[in-house]
């Protein structure tokens, strides 16, 4: 993400101690503690996760849309909140979710899930 990107965490800061919401984490320190917590899941999960993770901050460091910058790190720590509490066990996305997702991110959980389902059918196999 560009410089002008920690212009906007600090301005959204104060709003956020104002609404009583968490401030944003920078993007390299939010990328670390992603990483750093997916060492406490599970062997197929830390890989596949490790590999999402980098390759969306990837795809998104030259973003400079401040909403698009704000909507990328809002959901990227609410994931790390979400798998901090190990609440990612029992998760699941609800109609509301799901009609706010483009097409896009919804062709990309489908990706996930057939990587996922195709993981755990040679993760059986070795067994």
């Amino acid at each position: 993400m560009k410089p002008s990107c920690y212009n906007l965490l600090k301005a959204h800061r104060p709003l956020a101690r104002m609404n009583k919401v968490k401030p944003l984490i920078p993007p390299l320190q939010l990328y670390k503690k992603i990483l750093r917590e997916h060492k406490y899941l599970p062997q197929i999960q830390r890989e596949l996760g490790d590999q999402y993770v980098k390759n969306e901050f990837k795809l998104h460091k030259e973003t400079d849309n401040p909403l698009h910058i704000v909507g990328f790190l809002t959901s990227w720590q609410d994931y790390l909140h979400t798998i901090t509490q190990g609440k990612w066990v029992e998760g699941s996305l609800s109609k509301d979710v799901l009609g706010k997702m483009s097409n896009e991110q919804i062709g990309q959980l489908y990706e996930l899930m057939k990587e996922t389902q195709h993981k755990n059918i040679i993760k059986g196999n070795e067994c």
